[in-house]
């Protein structure tokens, strides 16, 4: 299972209808934009992956991943989440990359990912997950075409100017969709972004305010109410309300940081997303000490379809599968499946609210490459002879020989150690961060 192949692409997908995020107030998105990674072996066995992007940020990312991942062992977890530590020593944030591992060992072996990873198949159920702030009737409608869709569960989102605009959201939404569905609220306040237009920013005083206010109007969670590292003021307001406190989606330090939120007692529910938390394996270990803790778990899943994959995987690993709801990114008219999962052959489509865990090998999806061919721009390929070509002209040819043939040494005695071990190396991987099936989570 070597790498012997690297390929990235910038795509683009364009909207039906221009999307306004609430986490970014002021911008009209027309496209959804995310870098594509797929890497393969020798022998034809491939895996994908991909992250958001704004646009072509990560346009020198193949000069750094060629010698760091050509050559390595996919099924080599612990020997990837090393690599992928050591590219974030030079400020990258590449925990995304893992889940293609995943992809392909999973495609080889023919096994969805979470067989790999100790979960079960069967039905998971959604909640619809907003995107735009809406006020008035036009929020209440919403909320009932998506009751009419069959979702018992709605996150609205809130960013206005004043905490009475905010809390009048609440009353209003509750008053007009009735007690039968629940409600839950994001409020965008952990990682705060006032790039096109400025963006409220919440204190403690008006946190508290709206949590208590969400109580009573019977919301049953408010996510991310205070800033993602305000760990000692998330603890305070857990203690202040009755209201669940949701969050943790991007704290990008993974399993560290998130010991340090559950050991403070910064929410009731934490959502990490792997996409953004390090990977499969880190976050998973995450959702375990959530559970240990005697917290819940479910996860971010608003970037594409790929990255909605990735949390689906992980989702079907989780002790609180079937006592909290996945969120379901969907917000008519710009935000639909179709566009939201891009360059995949059929896209994740709710049935009445449910969605079936996929039982087709790897992450459960396929790449339709004439969708890939209209949206994507591929930008760089990786092989063993281009990284050599350009390691010459870069170093000369007796340093790079020099610094090959080190390299090979290592990569040989890894393998063959790998080999040798009687634990099959992506179990070793989970085993390493303390990860037990979900039977006995």
């Amino acid at each position: 299972m070597k790498i012997s192949r690297i390929d990235l692409w910038h795509v683009k997908v364009p909207l039906k209808a221009p999307f306004h995020p609430s986490w970014i107030p002021g911008f009209a998105q027309t496209e959804n934009r995310f870098t594509l990674v797929r890497i393969a072996t020798a022998d034809g066995a491939e895996g994908w992956s991909a992250a958001p992007a704004m646009g072509q940020e990560r346009s020198g990312l193949g000069q750094l991943l060629g010698p760091y991942f050509l050559g390595e062992r996919a099924d080599d977890i612990v020997g990837v989440r090393q690599r992928i530590r050591e590219m974030g020593y030079l400020g990258w944030r590449c925990g995304w990359l893992e889940a293609a591992c995943w992809d392909l060992v999973g495609r080889a072996r023919g096994v969805p990912v979470w067989e790999l990873l100790g979960g079960r198949g069967g039905r998971v159920q959604l909640y619809a997950s907003t995107g735009e702030v809406r006020t008035g009737q036009a929020r209440v409608d919403e909320v009932l075409a998506r009751m009419e869709e069959g979702f018992t569960g709605v996150k609205l989102r809130v960013h206005a100017d004043t905490l009475d605009q905010d809390i009048e959201q609440l009353r209003s939404t509750r008053a007009g969709v009735g007690d039968d569905v629940i409600l839950g609220v994001d409020a965008n306040q952990g990682w705060r972004v006032a790039v096109v237009a400025d963006a409220p920013k919440w204190d403690y005083d008006r946190a508290e305010a709206f949590c208590k206010a969400a109580a009573d109007h019977g919301l049953q969670w408010v996510e991310e109410p205070l800033a993602m590292d305000g760990y000692d003021d998330l603890a305070r307001l857990r203690a202040a309300t009755t209201v669940d406190l949701t969050g943790g989606e991007l704290n990008n330090q993974g399993l560290p940081e998130f010991g340090v939120m559950i050991e403070r007692g910064c929410y009731d529910v934490y959502q990490p997303d792997a996409v953004f938390t390090g990977g499969i394996a880190e976050t998973l270990a995450i959702a375990r000490r959530v559970e240990a803790a005697g917290y819940k778990y479910t996860p971010h899943t608003w970037t594409n379809g790929i990255g909605f994959a990735i949390n689906l995987q992980l989702y079907a690993c989780s002790k609180h599968r079937d006592v909290k709801l996945l969120e379901y990114p969907f917000d008519p008219p710009g935000w639909l499946p179709r566009e939201r999962d891009g360059v995949l052959k059929e896209p994740w489509t709710h049935q009445d609210g449910w969605l079936d865990v996929p039982t087709s090998p790897g992450l459960g999806f396929e790449i339709d490459r004439a969708a890939l061919g209209r949206y994507g721009k591929h930008y760089f390929t990786a092989t063993p002879v281009r990284v050599a070509i350009s390691a010459v002209l870069d170093k000369g040819i007796a340093t790079a020989k020099a610094l090959g043939k080190v390299r090979d040494k290592r990569l040989a005695d890894r393998s063959a150690a790998l080999d040798a071990a009687t634990v099959d190396p992506a179990q070793a991987g989970l085993d390493a961060l303390g990860i037990t099936p979900l039977d006995a989570a």
